[in-house]
């Protein structure tokens, strides 16, 4: 193991660098994962991190000091200073444990003839993590992000999303009008002034989920190519819900009705 304690150390400046700068997580490659559940996750679902992090407290933790036990000679241990894995961390109360990883590339293109999710200019990384996760649980593999999404290899969207992304193809910066004009299957966007209601629709595979931005929605060039607009039935007396609830109710519909025998 080694140990820092400056935040001079040129290797706690590159750790801090990959948890602020999304450019210097395309530019590497790589990612920072807070806490054992995703570490545990992309041990699952891909394979070693390249270097773990833990603070000094950390390493007396019972969890933490009985994973270390196994990590592989392979994986590098770094333990920092209390103060300076506090200034890595997402949550007020940190984990003790983090890991650097390689970020998972999709070795193909996107898919047009299987179910997709595309997220149009989502901002929040939390709806973002959330969407991901969702996604994951309703079996939706393949998400596609346009530009102006939240960053979704951050830490808050990693956080968010608890897993969720080593189990799906994520495509970022796509271009939704040229995905759409080739898309094999039922694409469809939610939208509060739509006739259907989500509950009317026989939802077959394969099938494309829109959902827009938190303020402005999907964007007109991306609605256009739409020909399928649906709203959630919401009898109380909120206008609209919040765009990761939204996705929830759409996908789990859709598993609802997939699972219903006909």
């Amino acid at each position: 193991m080694k140990h820092f304690a400056s935040r001079d150390n040129p290797h706690f400046k590159a750790l801090k660098k990959l948890c602020l700068s999304g450019r210097e997580r395309r530019k590497t490659g790589r990612s920072l994962l807070d806490g054992m559940h995703l570490i545990e996750s992309y041990v699952q679902f891909i394979g070693k991190p390249e270097e773990i992090v833990v603070s000094e407290s950390g390493v007396t933790r019972r969890e933490i000091s009985c994973y270390l036990q196994g990590v592989s000679p392979e994986t590098s241990v770094s333990v920092l200073a209390d103060d300076l894995f506090a200034d890595l961390a997402v949550v007020e109360t940190p984990s003790g444990i983090m890991a650097v990883v390689t970020q998972p590339r999709c070795a193909h293109g996107f898919n047009q003839e299987i179910d997709a999710v595309l997220l149009d200019g989502i901002q929040d990384p939390g709806n973002v993590g959330s969407i991901l996760r969702s996604a994951a649980a309703s079996g939706f593999r393949q998400v596609l992000l346009s530009t102006g999404c939240a960053q979704v290899w951050s830490p808050k969207t990693l956080r968010a999303a608890m897993g969720a992304h080593f189990q799906l193809d994520i495509h970022e910066n796509c271009n939704f009008p040229a995905f759409l004009g080739g898309y094999r299957g039922q694409a469809i966007l939610t939208a509060l002034d739509a006739p259907a209601t989500l509950f009317s629709l026989a939802l077959k595979e394969p099938l494309a989920w829109i959902f827009g931005s938190e303020g402005q929605g999907v964007r007109p060039e991306v609605a256009e190519s739409v020909n399928l607009r649906v709203r959630i039935p919401m009898p109380g007396a909120s206008e609209s819900l919040n765009v990761a609830a939204a996705a929830a109710v759409c996908l789990f519909e859709t598993v609802r009705q997939r699972q219903t025998p006909s």
